[in-house]
């Protein structure tokens, strides 16, 4: 394969959520992934939920762009890293969080899918 040179650096910057309410769609992600904040940080249209690692979430509800139509991923549209699913899988259930697709194993990995506050479609998996 032959190599170019690109502008564009290989590596994802931010992953977008459209959400419909930002102030409890950050509140359910806080919470989701047990992290402290002030909810007075949060201004529209978009805010960035602290996560560790190279790629940032943002959630984004387009306070200003007035043809935006909110529609939900029904399909994953990327995933958080457990090292426990079935700990993980019981800590959804316990927070009433929608499973769409339970525990799938296949050898030392496993996955499950869920829905967010406004039904995009995330999933949960072990490395």
């Amino acid at each position: 394969m032959k190599s170019t040179v690109s502008p564009i650096a290989n590596k994802v910057n931010y992953v977008f959520i459209h959400v419909k309410d930002l102030k409890k769609s950050v509140n359910w992600y806080c919470k989701l992934l047990g992290i402290t904040l002030d909810s007075s940080q949060i201004e529209s249209p978009v805010f960035n939920i602290p996560v560790t690692g190279t790629t940032g979430l943002t959630l984004d509800d387009h306070t200003f762009d007035p043809n935006f139509k909110f529609e939900p991923s029904k399909n994953v549209l990327f995933n958080f890293h457990t090292e426990n699913i079935d700990v993980a899988y019981n800590f959804m259930k316990k927070n009433n969080i929608t499973i769409v697709k339970e525990i799938e194993r296949i050898g030392e990995f496993a996955y499950f899918n869920f829905e967010d506050l406004d039904g995009n479609v995330l999933m949960i998996c072990t490395s």
